[in-house]
C-alpha cells in the first residue's frame, strides 16, 4: 500500500484552448515519523529528477544522532525513493542542509555540524558530486569546510548599528532599556571576537549563482541574530564575506535579483514586533548591503524563500501570519516585490493545539516552468497517531508541485 497521499487538481480556466490547465500535486515524501524531520531543500537534476534533503534525528542542536537524509523522485516516476544518507558526522548533530547544482552540473550539499550543541558553534561543511543521477545517494568526490574570516569592516559595521540602536534606548521603558542595552553590548563585544565572528554561520535557503561566476551562500548566525553572505569566485577554493546585514533579528536570508542587477534579501524575523519579513538590498553583487528594513509581509519567526521566475515574476513561500506556523502560503509578485497581487495557501489550519504546522519551505522552478516546494509537515494533538511503541507519529517532509496558474486561481 502506498504511504503517501497524492491529489491532482486540474481546472479549465475558461472553455477555450487558449488557457492552459492549472496544476496542483501534493504528497508526503515519506510517512509521518516519531523522528524530527526538518529544514528540507529541493533541487532539480539535469535529467529532470528531483532531489530533496533534510535533517533527521531525535532533536536539533542538542541531539548527537541528527544526520542529513535525502530522497529522489524520478522524472517520470510517481513515488519518492526510500530516504538515504547524505551526511553524518558520528557523535555530532548535522543540520540545516541546502542543495544546488552549479554551472558545471555538479551537485553541492552544504550543511552545518554543531560542534558543542549550541548553534553558535556551527561549522559549515560541503560536499560535491558529479555522479548523482543514479538510484541512491550521490557519489561524493570532494568535501571541505567553509572557513570564513570576516575583515575589519565586520566589527565596524556592527558597532555603527549598535551605536544607532543605543541612541534610541532612551525612548524605551526602563526595563526594556536595560535588557536591550545589555544585548547590544554583548553583540558589540562578540563582533570584535575573532573566534566568534568566524564560527556559527549557517545555511538555510538555496545558494545563489550570479552571472554563472560568483557563488553566494546566504548565511546567518543565531549567536549574532543577523546575516552575512559567503562569496566565492573559484567554486569553493577560497571564500570572502560580505558586510554583515545587521538588524534586530534578521536571519535565514533568501536572495533574488532584479532586472537592474540589484540583489534583494528577504529574511526571517526573529526580533520584536511588528513581525514582518526583513529585507535588504545590494548594488554591488552581494559585497555590501544596505539597511535592514521591515517589509509589509508577515512572518511569525520562521523560514521563507523567494525565487525569481523565468518570466521575471517573483514567488515567495512563507508563513503568512505574525504568530504560528499553521498557515503556509505562496505569493506572486509581477513588479519585483513592490506588490504581491496573488496569494494562495499550500496549507491552512485554524490555530490551536490540534493545528497542523507547515514551515521551512524550499522552492525551485523546473525547466518546464512549474514550481516545486518541499517543507516540514507536523501534525499535533488528536491528529498524531502512535506506533506500537507508543511514539507519536507526527512529522515528515511534504512535497507540492504547481504552476503560476494555480496561484492565481481563487481558493
Amino acid at each position: 500500500m502506498r504511504t503517501s497521499v497524492i491529489s491532482w487538481v486540474a481546472y479549465t480556466l475558461l472553455e477555450s484552448p487558449t488557457y492552459a490547465a492549472a496544476l496542483y500535486e501534493a504528497e508526503l515524501i515519506f510517512p509521518l515519523e516519531h523522528w524530527h524531520n526538518h529544514a528540507s531543500c529541493i533541487v532539480e537534476c539535469p535529467n529532470g529528477d528531483l532531489l530533496v534533503c533534510w535533517y533527521n534525528g531525535s532533536g536539533e542542536r542538542n541531539a548527537d544522532d541528527v544526520k542529513v537524509l535525502g530522497a529522489r523522485k524520478r522524472r517520470a516516476g510517481t513515488t519518492w525513493s526510500k530516504p538515504f544518507l547524505m551526511a553524518d558526522t558520528p557523535g555530532f548533530p548535522d543540520t540545516n542542509p541546502c542543495l544546488f547544482v552549479d554551472p558545471r552540473q555538479r551537485l553541492w550539499l552544504i550543511w552545518q555540524t554543531i560542534i558543542a550543541n549550541q548553534w553558535h558553534t556551527a561549522l559549515t561543511k560541503y560536499k560535491i558530486a558529479s555522479s548523482y543521477q543514479e538510484n541512491g545517494p550521490p557519489q561524493w568526490e570532494y568535501s571541505d569546510t567553509i572557513l570564513l574570516k570576516p575583515g575589519p569592516e565586520f566589527a565596524s559595521t556592527v558597532a555603527r548599528q549598535c551605536d544607532a540602536d543605543e541612541a534610541k534606548l532612551a525612548q524605551l521603558p526602563p526595563e526594556q532599556r536595560e535588557r536591550i542595552g545589555a544585548y547590544l553590548g554583548e553583540r558589540r563585544k562578540r563582533a570584535a571576537d575573532k573566534y566568534f565572528s568566524r564560527m556559527g554561520w549557517m545555511t538555510r535557503a538555496h545558494p545563489f549563482v550570479l552571472e554563472g561566476k560568483r557563488l553566494i551562500v546566504p548565511l546567518y548566525s543565531d549567536g549574532y541574530n543577523f546575516s552575512l553572505m559567503a562569496l566565492s569566485e573559484d567554486w569553493g577554493a577560497t571564500w570572502t564575506t560580505s558586510t554583515p546585514l545587521v538588524g534586530p533579528g534578521n536571519v535565514q536570508p533568501s536572495l533574488v535579483k532584479k532586472q537592474d542587477g540589484t540583489l534583494v534579501a528577504y529574511m526571517r524575523n526573529n526580533g520584536p514586533p511588528p513581525k514582518r519579513l526583513f529585507v535588504s538590498s545590494s548594488q554591488d553583487a552581494g559585497r555590501t548591503w544596505g539597511p535592514v528594513e521591515l517589509s509589509s509581509l508577515p512572518n511569525p519567526g520562521s523560514g521563507a524563500e523567494v525565487l525569481g521566475l523565468a518570466n521575471g515574476h517573483w514567488a515567495l513561500v512563507y508563513n503568512d501570519t505574525e504568530r504560528g506556523r499553521h498557515s503556509l502560503a505562496v505569493s506572486l509578485s509581477e513588479d519585483e516585490g513592490k506588490s504581491w497581487k496573488w496569494t494562495r495557501h499550500l496549507e491552512y489550519n485554524a490555530p490551536g493545539p490540534d493545528a497542523t504546522h507547515a514551515a521551512y519551505p524550499s522552492i525551485i522552478q523546473a525547466r518546464d516552468g512549474t514550481l516545486h516546494v518541499s517543507y516540514t509537515y507536523t501534525v499535533h494533538g488528536k491528529n498524531a497517531r502512535r506506533d506500537a511503541q507508543g511514539r507519536s507519529l507526527h512529522e515528515c517532509i511534504k512535497y507540492v508541485h504547481f504552476d503560476e496558474s494555480w496561484i492565481k486561481e481563487q481558493e
